[in-house]
């Protein structure tokens, strides 16, 4: 992948609680990867709240990354890990996509950035889907094949794609995300900068209005939006409103990973304004006159 440059490899290791880490590229281990650090480091739009923009280059983020400043969306965080796993051996390539929800119809896009995986010792020539940044989709690898996988809590089915020369991954119906379609061709990196500029800038952008955060834990499913928090389990989903200042960033610190150490008390009050007066514009949509 030669539009990646190189990180710091053992530091994002240690970060998303790996050590160690040594051998050749095998399922076993790419699972584990897979699975620690949709665990550990949060799809998030916090950071767009109080600064417009950041970095899509997957060194710059994986700084950011380990310092606990930020985790990311769908470029950041397949871009990193796409790095990581170059940097470990495995084939990476990278796919344009675009994801389906009840507020927005299917399309490849060029929104969502997706990875598949190549060069396991089991089979090298077999191909993987991986996806650490579609929130609270994969937990981990799916084989690039028609199928079906049980992804705890969810149930996750992949099969050719309609609208594409490639795939969808249909998503459980308990779920905001209907389904992710992407292209088969793969693309550099340099494909998806112009939308990252949009994504993480324009004011009308989804990302900028409204904060948001998943992470992928071996139990659940956990969100917040604006100040809501919901955690969905196999058999359940708890919610609950984080109405006061300490709650919200004792959650982002301790449920999500995310401290924000960079964040002086200003920029604090300047996010805490911003989540809870989403909420009131939720409320004001969606409460009867």
């Amino acid at each position: 992948m030669p539009t990646l440059r190189r990180m710091d490899t053992e530091a994002l290791l240690q970060r998303i609680g790996i050590g160690g880490y040594d051998g050749p590229p095998r399922l076993e281990a790419l699972t584990q990867l897979h699975e620690a650090f949709v665990d550990q480091i949060p799809y998030e739009t916090v950071q767009y709240q109080v600064t417009r923009g950041g970095p899509l280059d997957p060194e710059e983020v994986a700084k950011r990354i380990v310092a606990r400043e930020t985790g990311g969306y769908c470029f950041q965080l397949n871009g990193t890990f796409a790095l990581l796993l170059t940097e470990l051996g495995y084939r990476v390539q990278l796919h344009r996509g675009g994801v389906q929800t009840v507020n927005r119809p299917g399309g490849v896009d060029g929104s969502h950035m997706v990875l598949t995986v190549r060069g396991l010792v089991e089979d090298p020539e077999r191909a993987w889907l991986v996806d650490a940044g579609l929130g609270d989709g994969l937990r981990h690898p799916m084989p690039l094949e028609t199928g079906v996988s049980e992804q705890h809590p969810f149930t996750l089915r992949l099969r050719p794609s309609e609208i594409a020369d490639g795939w969808r991954l249909d998503h459980d119906p308990r779920a905001n995300l209907i389904g992710m379609d992407f292209e088969a061709s793969p693309v550099p990196l340099e494909a998806f900068a112009a939308k990252h500029t949009e994504l993480s800038a324009d004011p009308k952008s989804g990302f900028v209005r409204l904060a948001s955060a998943f992470r992928r834990t071996p139990e659940s499913v956990v969100v917040l939006r604006s100040i809501g928090l919901s955690e969905t389990f196999a058999d359940r989903v708890d919610n609950r409103l984080l109405d006061n200042r300490a709650d919200y960033f004792t959650a982002l610190a301790d449920v999500f990973r995310l401290p924000l150490p960079h964040y002086t008390d200003v920029d604090r009050d300047v996010l805490w304004r911003r989540v809870w007066t989403q909420y009131e514009d939720f409320l004001a949509r969606t409460t009867p006159s």
